[in-house]
């Protein structure tokens, strides 16, 4: 890959989604071993820190990440980074569920904050023409977390001891933090004297129709990953070690699509979107079509990851282009709009699994992803007009 793409720049925010990403996946392993520390607490117990987590980081990037507007967007991820190592230490140090559960909303208050100064600031430093391929690149954190970050966490809590999985995660926190501060030359950053926030960005012509489109997109991710591990264990009768792997080659798939952002970057991100989604919807239908077929379902588990990589980042790339002078309070919709949709796609989801059962949920996936690509469809017809025009002229 090109010297833009492995600058240490990307590496450091590489490394804070990874890092954010473990902690968010992290309880679900060692959620058993954390009740035990906690007497007459269950793991379901434990568990809802994680919903606390989830709604908090919501409700963050929803109403404070628009500070990195104001005060640049290096300057909140730090911040947030510091918080974030406290809140683990806290959550570290907990000496009864209920601070677990107050040190996870605090994180979720700083992942808020630190997810969408990640993505400004990739935006920020991305050479002209390699948009794609880096924001690619610091997406593969997420895969870091997946595939590293979950299993280490669950190695750490067998070999040592649940909160040492907290400590590292926090001095990690705090490396990535003092790296980011003394890394200088961030890009340029598109400054304005008008405060900015979600409500002033929702005024941004064009972006409530993608945030729509993020909207359908998430739900379908994540109501159907939601239901995926029961059903494979339910309905098939594979074991749980089963799930596991359906999830790895997910994230595989996810990590592998990172050098496809060059070719979205040489053909146009409107044709790519127009291949992605119409892939990515002929994915869930074959989901749907081999609900009952254990290896099939891993093979598309694979390109499932693929198209999921490309469609979150050309939607990314969309928003992010929209108003640079607002892109943290952009990205904060986004990331808000992410973390709702993990609570809408379970709960909206739930009765068509109990009712239909998981290939009814797959076609629900492929049925929300049809408006993304009439929205990519519409942009490459306009796009063609626009170069018809040019030629006449």
């Amino acid at each position: 890959m090109e010297r833009v793409v492995i600058s240490r720049h990307l590496v450091l925010l590489t490394a804070a989604i990874a890092v954010i990403g473990a902690n968010s996946l992290a309880l679900s392993p060692i959620a058993a071993a954390v009740a035990e520390a906690f007497s007459g607490r269950s793991a379901a117990d434990v568990m809802t820190a994680t919903a606390l987590y989830g709604l908090a980081t919501a409700g963050s990037a929803l109403l404070l990440a628009s500070v990195a507007d104001r005060i640049g967007a290096e300057r909140a991820l730090v911040r947030a980074l510091l918080v974030l190592s406290v809140a683990l230490g806290l959550a570290a140090l907990s000496p009864a569920l209920w601070t677990l559960l107050a040190a996870q909303a605090l994180a979720g208050l700083a992942a808020g904050v630190a997810l969408p100064a990640i993505y400004t600031l990739t935006a920020q430093v991305a050479a002209k023409g390699r948009e794609s391929q880096t924001l690619s690149f610091v997406l593969t954190g997420w895969t870091l977390s997946l595939m590293v970050g979950v299993g280490l966490a669950a190695l750490l809590a067998d070999l040592l001891h649940w909160r040492a999985v907290f400590t590292v995660l926090a001095l990690a926190a705090v490396v990535l933090a003092l790296g980011i501060s003394r890394c200088h030359d961030w890009g340029t950053r598109a400054g304005g004297a008008t405060p900015s926030s979600f409500l002033t960005a929702l005024r941004i012509p064009g972006i409530r129709s993608v945030l729509l489109n993020v909207a359908a997109y998430m739900t379908a991710f994540y109501g159907l990953y939601t239901y995926l591990g029961p059903h494979l264990g339910e309905a098939l009768q594979l074991p749980a070690s089963f799930a596991g792997l359906a999830i790895a080659i997910y994230g595989l798939g996810f990590g592998a699509a990172a050098p496809l952002g060059r070719l979205v970057d040489r053909h146009g991100a409107s044709a790519a979107a127009c291949v992605t989604f119409a892939g990515l919807m002929l994915v869930y239908l074959g989901l749907m079509g081999a609900a009952m077929l254990p290896l099939v379902l891993l093979a598309l588990c694979l390109g499932w990851g693929v198209g999921n990589h490309l469609g979150l980042n050309l939607l990314m790339r969309q928003l992010a282009e929209l108003d640079p002078v607002q892109r943290g309070a952009i990205m904060g919709l986004y990331s808000a709009i992410t973390y709702l949709c993990v609570f809408a796609g379970a709960l909206l989801y739930r009765p068509i699994y109990a009712h239909f059962g998981f290939a009814a949920c797959a076609w629900a996936s492929a049925m929300l992803v049809l408006p993304a690509l009439g929205w990519a469809l519409g942009q490459w017809r306009r796009k063609q007009a626009a170069l018809r025009c040019r030629s006449e002229t």
